[in-house]
């Protein structure tokens, strides 16, 4: 029986600051060997990574995963386009829902679970910039609220 604990390999922290993250899903990933040994050591980044669905199928573009130090020739390229595993209703519910205006679908965290390897997506509609100024107002006055607290409670 596998573990059921999560590792974070890598996020996206850029998502949540450029869309409303409305529905999330998680779906498995088709890798070669080397792959997942480089994603075992944390060698993968989603920052310009997007997600499209073609012939029934979700497919992620600009994820790159590292080659492996010691794969030599069985080494994928990096940037490859990757298939998303998920079941063939979702894939529908998901199409119909990001051809609406506005929507797009993107990832939001790699991780493993087990010892499977797990890519966290989000339906998301894109932020107005003043949407983002409004966010980074919060956080600011969040980040003033917690330094106050802590001054106040030495």
């Amino acid at each position: 029986m596998a573990k059921t604990g999560r590792k974070l390999i890598a996020n996206n922290k850029k998502a949540s600051h450029d869309y409303f993250l409305e529905e999330r899903f998680e779906t498995g990933i088709a890798l070669h060997g080397t792959e997942v040994k480089s994603l075992r050591m944390g060698r993968c980044s989603i920052k310009e990574a997007f997600i499209r669905i073609e012939n029934g199928e979700v497919i992620v573009y600009g994820m790159h995963i590292s080659p492996y130090e010691k794969g030599n020739i069985f080494n994928k390229d990096p940037l490859r386009p990757r298939k998303l595993l998920m079941h063939r209703a979702e894939i529908r519910r998901l199409s119909g829902r990001s051809m609406e205006q506005g929507y797009t679908l993107v990832p939001v965290e790699v991780y493993l679970k087990g010892s499977l390897v797990k890519v966290e997506i989000a339906l998301a509609r894109g932020k107005k910039l003043y949407d983002k100024r409004r966010d980074i107002a919060k956080k600011d006055m969040r980040r003033e609220a917690e330094r106050d607290f802590k001054v106040k409670n030495l």
